[in-house]
């Protein structure tokens, strides 16, 4: 996964049902950003790591909009398969 992919990512979003904070996920993804972005340049610094990703909890919405939960779930375990490949290097 590259740096470009995780700017390229789109969430469906929720309004009547629970999804995640969109700032919070946004920010989130900003340091996935620049860990790959740092993997790709040779140099990552203060990288996150897959338990990072793994363990990452968002706020939940509801009667506002938010991020479909299933959506940002399967993409961040893709990131997380993308360290765990990068850290084996």
């Amino acid at each position: 996964m590259l740096a470009r992919e995780v700017s390229d990512a789109r969430f469906r979003p929720t309004r009547w049902r629970e999804g995640y904070d969109q700032n919070e996920v946004d920010a989130f993804l900003d340091r996935i950003r620049a860990t790959l972005a740092g993997y790709e340049h040779g140099h990552p610094v203060d990288p996150l790591t897959p338990d990072d990703v793994a363990a990452v909890r968002f706020q939940p919405t509801k009667f506002r909009e938010g991020y479909a939960q299933d959506q940002v779930d399967d993409f961040l375990d893709e990131v997380v398969v993308a360290l765990r490949k990068h850290a084996s290097r």
